[in-house]
């Protein structure tokens, strides 16, 4: 057969790949025959650098193709199953869509069965318009929670189960990275009643691992392991992650990465799938990918500005509109504390004598170091700033604990060389009114405030 008048007689970019038909599985994938769009595309692609490539028939298909086996499980099924494929993929080298169609080929020669293999560039709306209506609609459906949420995380958590049902797998997570300081954290997991999976916080590495997931993934938009061949694949180009996945009795999994505008934010995956529907659990798992990378980088940009706009710039505490928004929250019956509560007003000593004598930076010095205390003392606690030299403290629990924290903070802040604080509390244990609560406070403030004075006349001057 003339593979090469076969092949140019197609208009999109397309190669005619052989596989040689073994029993228990295949041999070797190679490309025998492609057209010129193949070659400007996939042969010598325009990001590539370097010099041009030339074609040579018969290649292993990974001198010019990303090896992954996910590419030759698909024309393993369409050469050998004689099924014709098509998906899309997401190049992560140039952000780009492309429409994917593996297509038998009726002719057979020593072993050879063939295909070809066919992409044109896609875009979002071809995805979604071509996507089985069930498993779109379906996505669709869950996803939509996310859309004004008022808790995040929690409608987060329930479209990971969601998830987890449409790809009726054991387990799907999303995992948040953090690639400025090398940290993740889990955002969302649903389990199974009987999965027996290791849970993620037993992973002391995880980060290093979802990042290792970037090699493996390589060119390609998502990692698909279904049978001990593909296992052993990873257990080549990524053994420290085969060992986990070994330890963790995980047979099957797929992958995808979460970028926005070229940035990775994390990782979605479903573990333990249904082997015989991974075309549609691919699908479904592209498809929430989309959609929940916008809305994760929108609620991380929202909360970023809500550290700007609620955060004292200058000692990295809360200012003073998280506090008037928490009492306000209070007021309303909207917060989460609750009586009994204490109430701490803390005024800064002698910050007005260090700005006139040493100058505005040994003043804001000092301010960082008295901030430093109080979230020492009050780890546990709301700390804020509440204009100038003025912080206020809200400390839930028991009156013993306050007044065990009162006795440290009068350890730690009484000496009027270094960080000295005159302040008074208002324990509310009746269901009193915060406000009241603060004006207590602060009124016993002051008076503690004329026993530093009466005591050190010397700095009777704020």
């Amino acid at each position: 057969m003339d593979f090469q008048k076969f092949v140019d007689g197609f208009y999109s970019s397309t190669c005619v790949v052989s596989i040689k038909k073994k029993d228990g599985g295949y041999g070797d994938v190679r490309i025998v025959a492609c057209n010129q769009k193949f070659i400007d595309t996939s042969v010598n692609p325009p990001y590539a650098p370097g010099p041009k490539r030339e074609f040579i028939p018969g290649q292993l298909y990974d001198v010019y193709l990303p090896k992954t086996p996910d590419f030759e499980d698909k024309c393993y099924k369409a050469a050998i199953e004689k099924k014709t494929i098509h998906t899309y993929i997401h190049l992560n080298v140039v952000d780009l869509w492309f429409n994917m169609s593996f297509v038998p080929v009726g002719y057979e020669e020593e072993g050879l069965c063939y295909c070809t293999y066919s992409t044109e560039p896609a875009t979002v709306d071809d995805i979604g318009m071509a996507s089985a209506s069930t498993t779109s609609d379906d996505v669709l459906k869950t996803c939509i929670k996310l859309r004004g949420a008022t808790d995040f995380k929690k409608t987060m958590n329930e479209v990971i189960r969601d998830i987890r049902c449409l790809c009726g797998s054991e387990v799907c997570s999303v995992l948040l990275v953090n690639q400025e300081n090398g940290t993740s954290s889990l955002l969302a997991q649903s389990r199974a009643e009987n999965s027996t999976l290791r849970a993620l916080n037993q992973y002391d590495s995880m980060y290093d691992i979802a990042m290792s997931w970037l090699d493996t993934i390589g060119e390609r938009d998502s990692i698909i392991i279904k049978n001990d061949k593909d296992m052993e694949y990873v257990k080549q180009i990524n053994p420290a992650w085969y060992k986990t996945l070994a330890e963790s009795n995980v047979k099957s999994i797929v992958i995808f990465p979460m970028r926005h505008r070229g940035q990775l934010l994390g990782f979605i995956w479903t573990t333990n799938i249904n082997v015989n529907e991974v075309a549609r659990i691919k699908e479904t798992l592209e498809l929430t990918t989309f959609f929940i990378t916008s809305e994760i980088a929108s609620y991380q940009m929202v909360k970023q500005l809500e550290r700007v706009s609620y955060t004292d710039l200058l000692t990295g505490i809360r200012n003073r509109n998280s506090m008037n928004d928490m009492v306000d929250s209070i007021v309303a019956g909207e917060a989460s504390v609750k009586a009994p509560y204490g109430v701490i007003f803390a005024d800064l000593n002698g910050l007005k004598r260090v700005n006139d004598e040493d100058g505005h930076a040994a003043g804001d010095l000092l301010l960082k170091k008295a901030g430093l205390v109080l979230q020492e003392v009050f780890i546990e606690d709301n700390v804020y700033r509440a204009g100038g030299d003025e912080f206020m403290v809200i400390v839930e629990g028991s009156r013993e604990s306050l007044d065990r924290k009162l006795k440290t903070l009068r350890e730690k802040a009484s000496d009027p060389d270094y960080v000295c604080f005159s302040f008074g509390y208002c324990y509310n244990d009746s269901g009193m009114d915060i406000r009241d609560a603060m004006r207590i406070a602060d009124e016993e403030m002051y008076k503690d405030k004329e026993k530093y004075y009466f005591e050190h006349p010397e700095r009777k001057y704020r």
